[in-house]
C-alpha cells in the first residue's frame, strides 16, 4: 500500500537522486553500460514459459463494476483477453478486518483471514470459477498477498500473539525501513523470527496455488519480509506447480536469486514523472537503465507502469501525473525492455482516482482506449524484440541530436526488429537519427504506413508524438 512504497522510494533517495542527476550519453550504442553479454543467462529460480512475451493488468474488484463481484469481473474476460492481457493481477481477495476501519468499507490490504474470500465479492466457488475460466481462455491470475501484516481481528492476534512484533509489549503498525512505525492503525506486523508464523504463512500461500490453482502471487511490501522467508517459500509453492512470483519492492537485487520472477520499476515511474513536469531531461533514462543492469541478474526484468491501484488512489490520474504526455510515456514503458501493467479501467480512458475506502466504480464509457492498448499489447506479443528478459532484444539507444527531449531506441530478436521514438516534451522536436542498426523498412504501428528509416534521416515530432515501427 501506499505508505510503504514510499517507504521504499525513499529508502534509497539517496541512490536514486544520484541516477536521476547524471544525464550522461551513453558511452557507447551498442552496450551503453559496457556490460553486455551475449550468452543466454539462465535464471537461479524457476520460471514460466507463458512470461516470457506477457502483459499485466491490475483488477480492483470492488471498483471493477457496479456489483464488485468476482461474477461480474468473469463476464469481461473475454473482453480483456481480446485486450491483449495475459496475467490478471487481482488486489487482496480476502476478508477485510473489522477493528479501526479505514472508511465504511475498509482497506483491502488489512486482511482478516488468509484461507477465505471477501464475501461481498462472492464466495470461494465463485472464484475458483473465475480462475477457471481465465485459464481456459489462455490468461493467468496472481493475486496479491499481504505476507507482513495482517488485520487486528485476524484469528492469529488472539491465537497466536507471540507471532507478533510488540514494542512495549503491545502489538505495532508496520515498521518501515528506516526504524518508524506507519501510520496504520487498522493492521500490525508479524514477527518472522517465529518459525511457527513461517510455516503457517507457507501453508496459506500453498492454499490458493492448490485449492484454485492460482498462477502465483503479487508480493506487498517484499522487502519488509525477511529474505530467507522468500528463499524458504518459492520451493514450497513451486511443488504444486511452478508460479510466477512479483516483488512489490526493486531495492533488493537478491529477490531475483530468491523468489521473484519481477519486481516493481519504480525508480523509472519516478524518473519518467520528472521528466514529465520538465525536471529531468530524457537523458537520465540512460543512467537510470545502465544502472539497472549493474545491480539486477541479467535475466532480472521489471513491471512498468504510468498507473496502478497506489499511484491512482493517492498520487494522481495518469494526466495529473504525465499530462498531456500520458500516451507517450506509455507507449515508452510498453516497449522497454519490462512487463507493461495496465492498471484497471485505463482502456477506457480512467480519469478520475478510484477511492480505497469507498464504492467507487469505474465509469467504462465506450472503452474509448481500447485500440491504443490493443495495438501495444499485441506488439508484445508478436514482436519477440520486444519479450521480457533474456527472451526479448537488448534495448539499444539512437541518438537524435536532441537526446534531452526524444527518447529512441530500437530492439531486436532475432529476425525482429522494432524502433521506438518518442517526443517526451510539450514542444516540437526536429530530429536526426544517427548511428546504425536499425536501418530498413517498416510500418508503423498506429498508422499502419509502411516507412524507411535509415541514418541521418531527419523529419519533425509534434509535442509528445510516438512513433513505433515493426518489421
Amino acid at each position: 500500500m501506499y505508505t510503504k512504497h514510499l517507504g521504499s522510494f525513499f529508502a534509497g533517495g539517496f541512490l536514486l537522486f544520484s541516477v536521476l542527476c547524471c544525464t550522461k550519453t551513453p558511452s557507447s550504442v551498442n552496450d551503453p553500460t559496457g556490460l553486455a553479454d551475449t550468452t543466454v543467462v539462465q535464471p537461479t529460480i524457476p520460471t514460466v514459459d507463458w512470461a516470457k512475451n506477457a502483459t499485466i493488468y491490475e483488477i480492483n474488484v470492488r471498483q471493477f463494476s457496479a456489483e464488485g463481484t468476482f461474477k461480474a469481473v468473469e463476464q469481461q474476460l473475454t473482453r480483456l483477453r481480446e485486450l491483449g492481457v495475459d496475467i490478471l493481477w487481482f488486489m487482496p481477495i480476502h476478508p477485510i478486518s473489522k477493528e479501526n476501519v479505514q472508511g465504511s468499507l475498509g482497506n483491502p490490504y488489512a486482511i482478516e483471514d488468509y484461507k477465505a474470500v471477501n464475501p461481498e465479492y462472492g464466495t470461494l466457488a465463485d472464484f475458483k470459477s473465475l480462475v477457471k475460466q481465465a485459464h481456459d481462455l489462455g490468461m493467468h491470475v496472481i493475486i496479491d498477498w499481504v505476507p507482513n501484516h495482517t488485520g487486528r481481528t485476524h484469528s492469529w492476534v488472539k491465537l497466536h500473539p507471540d507471532w507478533y512484533t510488540k514494542i512495549n509489549g503491545k502489538m505495532t503498525a508496520p515498521i518501515n525501513e528506516l526504524g518508524k512505525v506507519t501510520d496504520r492503525p487498522d493492521v500490525v506486523e508479524l514477527n518472522y523470527d517465529k518459525p511457527e508464523l513461517r510455516a503457517a504463512m507457507i501453508d496459506a500461500m500453498q492454499f490458493w496455488v492448490r485449492e484454485c490453482d492460482i498462477d502465483g502471487y503479487r508480493c506487498e511490501v517484499a522487502g519488509y519480509v525477511p529474505d530467507d522467508f522468500w528463499a524458504e517459500l518459492r520451493p514450497k509453492l513451486d511443488t504444486i506447480k511452478t508460479v510466477f512470483m512479483l516483488a512489490e519492492w526493486e531495492d533488493k537485487p537478491q529477490h531475483f536469486r530468491e523468489c521473484f520472477n519481477m519486481n516493481y520499476g519504480w525508480s523509472m515511474h519516478q524518473l519518467l514523472k520528472l521528466i514529465a513536469k520538465g525536471k529531468r531531461p530524457a537523458t537520465a533514462i540512460d543512467s537510470l537503465l545502465a544502472h539497472n543492469q549493474q545491480r539486477f541478474p541479467p535475466w532480472y526484468y521489471q513491471m512498468h507502469f504510468v498507473q496502478n491501484h497506489d499511484e491512482n488512489a493517492w498520487t494522481g490520474t495518469g494526466s495529473e501525473l504525465f499530462g498531456n504526455g500520458v500516451d507517450a510515456f506509455t507507449v515508452l514503458l510498453s516497449t522497454f525492455d519490462g512487463m507493461p501493467l495496465v492498471y484497471n479501467g485505463m482502456e477506457s480512458n480512467l480519469s478520475k482516482r478510484l477511492n480505497y475506502y469507498e464504492k467507487d466504480p469505474i465509469y467504462w464509457g465506450n472503452y474509448g482506449k481500447t485500440d491504443f492498448y490493443k495495438t501495444l499489447l499485441t506488439l508484445k506479443h508478436r514482436n519477440r524484440a520486444l519479450w521480457n528478459g533474456t527472451a526479448g532484444g537488448q534495448l539499444i539507444k539512437i541518438p537524435t541530436e536532441k537526446d534531452d527531449k526524444v527518447y529512441a531506441f530500437y530492439r531486436q530478436q532475432e529476425n525482429d526488429r522494432v524502433v521506438v521514438i518518442v517526443n517526451l516534451s510539450p514542444t516540437p522536436q526536429t530530429i536526426r537519427l544517427n548511428g546504425d542498426g536499425f536501418e530498413g523498412v517498416y510500418t508503423e504501428v498506429f498508422t499502419r504506413e509502411p516507412t524507411e528509416l535509415r541514418n541521418s534521416l531527419t523529419f519533425a515530432l509534434k509535442p509528445w508524438e510516438y512513433k513505433v515501427y515493426t518489421n
